[in-house]
């Protein structure tokens, strides 16, 4: 079995390079490793939405994956979502795509024109760690949201539970390469304005991490 872990960054997922034994250092973007009987293939796009659509489309025209895993942390914008939880987030959406109309969003829909923002993913998967994963919704920005305004406008008009800046490019390329995949994150904070005595990057890394080494220690048991 071949899968490909994706993240915008070494940060979030280095515990994972310990587990595979890779050189964190060694200057590439793409890492190849084994374990158990799975082959494994680590790739770092960079932050964003924009890189993470190139680097993850160039890695899936190059090779054929059994299914492509987005691994990373984001924020939460509902109370009942913890920090350190870890969530399969089925539904994203580019919320930023569209026009203003005075203080009025439209979405591409309500414009009328063509294209996909809301990206849904369908697959099941033979892995009861990837299966029992609480299943969300989220948004993908440009800008993360720290104002209390513009934070109360974007719920009201998607209803977002989570927020990164990369899932929905990574949701979109699979999509349209008909790859099998999955968006996992785990909550560093809440969507609120910007406080990082609030935050918790370390708690979500680690169970961010931990679920992935279970989900690859599942995948050896099938």
């Amino acid at each position: 079995m071949k899968i490909l872990i994706v993240s915008a960054t070494t940060f979030e997922i280095q515990p994972l390079f310990g587990l595979l034994n890779l050189n964190i250092n060694s200057g590439n973007n793409l890492f190849s490793a084994k374990y158990n009987q799975l082959n494994v293939d680590v790739l770092i796009t960079g932050v964003g939405m924009v890189a993470t659509t190139y680097h993850t489309t160039k890695a899936l025209l190059k090779t054929k994956y059994d299914i492509a895993i987005n691994a990373g942390i984001c924020g939460s914008c509902n109370n009942n979502l913890t920090i350190g939880s870890v969530v399969n987030i089925y539904e994203d959406c580019f919320s930023e795509l569209g026009a203003e109309d005075g203080s009025d969003f439209l979405t591409l829909q309500e414009l009328n024109l063509p294209g996909n923002t809301i990206i849904t993913n369908t697959h099941r998967f033979d892995n009861e760690v990837l299966e029992m994963l609480p299943k969300v919704n989220g948004i993908t920005v440009n800008t993360a949201h720290g104002n209390e305004a513009s934070i109360n406008k974007v719920f009201q008009k998607f209803h977002p539970i989570t927020e990164s800046m990369e899932g929905a490019g990574f949701m979109f390329v699979c999509n349209q390469e008909k790859i099998p995949y999955v968006q996992i994150r785990a909550v560093s904070n809440m969507v609120e304005k910007r406080n990082k005595n609030n935050w918790n990057i370390p708690l979500a890394i680690t169970n961010l991490n931990e679920k992935i080494r279970e989900i690859l220690s599942e995948y050896k048991a099938v």
